[in-house]
């Protein structure tokens, strides 16, 4: 699909019609049918792994297949073109200047840069969030035990009452000492989403490196890092971005770049410790590349183009508003808000630990739908997923309640 084409996307998966004739539902049916798994098995785990668009799937067999059949230097020089047309995209999405925006393989790789490449001695001091993912979390400690610096966790009201407080408890932790302020945007195992902004002014003021993890966000809402006002945001493309596996973004204001030293250098580097690469590409230094699924990642891009980010985080806030509606409807308690200000697409309903993984179990084998443990009953819907697949969710809750309500 050419750039530019969203009249052609929208005529080619059969929307146009629907578009025109204002049934929204029709639109999003539409949207279904571009992806191939069965009603037998839904996925409503996007927290997790998401499945990709059939034109995604079709890019990275193509171009795949075209490597495989001619894997030259001669042919494999065109991809530096692709490269750049993809950084440009992605930047531009998210809001960031093309220099300031790595393609790196996950969330994991991005965070860990992040981690390693801070100069950060004993003495410092690391601010994370209790409910930081394990690759922004445990990450610290590791790096800690070898360079001395202290890592405070932050916990936040269960219930929050609103984005003041949630910011407050971020404050109230952050000292003299305090260098690093590492957050995630969205957690993964309560659905609360944290008023990024504010917490940026907070670090802004006291000159703390603000370092936000974006994987349930990314895909999912309209990501403006330059709103965020983060100084690095990760993210991977395999959850709610909906591209290929292993792919991902690292984004680094550029006037950080420079202070943040890479995790590993390749060939393309230079040939001394002053990089020949400009900007946020020194963290893409890793070696030989999969050219093909990075063609895949900018097919994902111009699909997600093609729909328009603000309906689809429209969309996404509609599915995680129904979905938790319907749970409280059912007699479920939520762990994640039901303000859209403090939450996302991540939805999460209280489960006692003992009983979590047979639940996810009976939701896939008898109701046919792929759900996660995390924090709970993980449910996780997204412009794939239907009316109807909510409405088997809740009928999936309502006929497990002797097991989630013990």
């Amino acid at each position: 699909m050419k750039p530019h084409s969203r009249r052609a996307f929208l005529a080619g998966a059969g929307l146009a019609g629907a578009a025109r004739a204002g049934d929204p539902e029709a639109y999003w049916r539409g949207i279904r049918r571009e992806f191939e798994f069965p009603e037998e098995r839904v996925p409503l785990n996007a927290a997790n792994l998401c499945p990709s668009p059939r034109r995604v799937t079709a890019c990275l067999e193509q171009f795949t297949h075209e490597i495989d059949r001619d894997c030259s230097l001669e042919n494999r020089r065109k991809f530096a073109a692709r490269l750049e047309q993809t950084r440009a995209r992605l930047a531009r999405q998210i809001g960031a200047g093309a220099d300031e925006v790595a393609i790196v393989r996950n969330t994991t790789e991005a965070n860990n840069i992040i981690n390693n490449g801070l100069p950060l001695r004993p003495g410092d001091e690391v601010v994370v969030w209790d409910e930081n993912h394990p690759t922004n979390h445990v990450a610290w400690d590791v790096r800690a035990a070898r360079f001395g610096f202290t890592v405070r966790r932050v916990s936040t009201p269960r219930r929050p009452s609103g984005p003041e407080e949630l910011a407050s408890a971020f404050e109230q932790a952050l000292s003299g000492r305090t260098r690093v302020l590492a957050v995630t945007h969205v957690s993964n195992v309560t659905g609360v989403r944290l008023p990024v902004p504010w917490l940026a002014e907070i670090a802004r003021r006291r000159g703390i490196y603000l370092h936000v993890d974006g994987a349930q966000t990314w895909g999912a809402l309209r990501v403006n890092v330059s709103e965020l006002g983060c100084d690095s945001y990760s993210a991977s493309a395999h959850k709610w971005f909906l591209g290929p596996r292993e792919a991902g973004i690292l984004y680094v204001r550029a006037d950080r770049i420079p202070q943040i030293w890479p995790n590993s250098v390749a060939p393309g580097w230079g040939d001394d410790a002053e990089t020949d690469l400009k900007g946020a590409r020194k963290f893409e230094s890793l070696g030989q590349r999969d050219d093909a699924r990075l063609v895949a990642l900018d097919a994902a891009a111009e699909f997600l183009d093609g729909i328009g980010w603000e309906r689809l985080q429209a969309r996404v806030l509609e599915l995680a508003r129904r979905l938790k509606e319907g749970l409280v409807e059912a007699g479920a308690r939520l762990v994640t808000p039901m303000d859209e200000a403090l939450s996302a697409g991540v939805c999460v309903m209280e489960v006692s630990a003992a009983v979590r993984q047979a639940l996810v179990a009976e939701f896939y084998r008898n109701h046919g739908l792929a759900v996660a443990a995390s924090g709970g009953l993980r449910l996780c819907p997204h412009i794939y997923n239907t009316g109807e697949h909510l409405e088997r969710a809740v009928r999936a809750v309502r006929k497990t309640r002797s097991l989630w309500s013990a």
